[in-house]
């Protein structure tokens, strides 16, 4: 998939914060994403991921740098709605809980989901880095 139009809005997973935040191999390509002017979507279930990996592997300051910066974006909470689609979504296409709720999020607002995560690879509306 190519990326999308300035108003599409966009969904990183985790995998594409952790490669932007720890600079690794594909950092460069992540950076376009959460750099770039789209609207960037941010699951909760992602700032919990996210924030746990850095605070676990580079320290409370990392973590918290990442939070402040991904709390600017548009937050996306897990609801009611978001849960039971997530559920069918998981079933459907065999994800994972944490991949099938950031997938839905990005579905139901109708957002292009970037990741590095090869498991989205067959999925509609991904663009893998």
């Amino acid at each position: 998939m190519t990326a999308g139009t300035v108003s599409d809005p966009l969904v990183a997973d985790s995998s594409c914060w952790l490669e932007y935040i720890t600079l690794d191999t594909k950092a460069n390509e992540a950076a376009k994403f959460i750099e770039g002017s789209r609207t960037i979507l941010v699951p909760t279930i992602v700032l919990y991921e996210v924030y746990k990996k850095l605070k676990q592997s580079l320290g409370r300051t990392v973590a918290d740098q990442f939070a402040s910066q991904a709390m600017r974006c548009q937050v996306i909470p897990l609801d009611e709605r978001l849960a039971l689609a997530a559920a069918a979504a998981s079933i459907q296409h065999k994800l994972a809980m944490a991949d099938a709720i950031i997938y839905t999020t990005a579905r139901s607002l109708e957002a292009e989901l970037v990741t590095s995560d090869r498991a989205f690879a067959s999925l509609p509306g991904i663009i893998v880095l």
